[in-house]
């Protein structure tokens, strides 16, 4: 049965409507998902998190799928640069994906969110690595995401990773606060890639 990894976002959890929502249909249409608790998600790091998702996942093969949303995004591809050279993945669903963040955004919260942002924003990252662990990326933007800088960070996926770009009208950063508790498009694409 082909599996799911849906890693929630920065101060997020498995419990968000839009991901309970995913977890729901995904389920309903075959497939088996797993959403797991990421530690200290309200001050995330790189190195927990990587290793939650080693203890999670261990090593995927390619009826392995993974949704990320927000630092969850990046938490995948840092994940999928960890495993051996021949580990293949079915397909890569990224919800509100960056690398960079607007600045001003994150400094509103605090020196600590501005750390945090920039430990993510400034730990290298293997692209040629990252590219070759599936054909199938995809990044869902939303266009007026208030953290999320849209030109820089889908020329960046689109560049390094080919990835497939979608961009939403008005669905923010993809929370409940945005009035976003379901999203029929990475639903569909699942449909489609199975």
């Amino acid at each position: 049965m082909p599996k799911i990894y849906l890693i929630h976002g920065w101060d997020g959890s498995p419990d968000e409507p839009m991901h309970a929502w995913l977890k729901q249909k995904l389920t309903d249409k075959g497939f088996e998902v797993v959403v797991p608790k990421m530690p200290g998600a309200e001050t995330p790091h790189i190195e927990p998190w990587l290793a939650k998702m080693k203890e999670v996942v261990g090593v995927p093969d390619e009826q392995t799928y993974f949704i990320g949303h927000s630092i969850g995004c990046q938490a995948v591809l840092r994940y999928l640069t960890t495993l051996p050279e021949q580990t293949k993945v079915a397909g890569v669903f990224l919800i509100a994906p960056w690398m960079f963040l607007d600045d001003e955004a994150i400094a509103e919260d605090g020196e600590e969110a501005s750390a945090i942002q920039k430990e993510w924003e400034s730990a290298p990252l293997d692209w040629n690595k990252l590219k070759n662990k599936t054909k199938n990326f995809i990044c869902q933007f939303s266009d007026n995401d208030p953290f999320v800088l849209l030109e820089k960070n889908k020329e960046l996926f689109a560049e390094k990773i080919n990835a497939e770009i979608l961009i939403d009208n008005e669905k923010g950063h993809f929370t409940e606060d945005d009035g976003v508790t379901e999203n029929q498009r990475v639903v569909d694409w699942f449909v489609k890639l199975k």
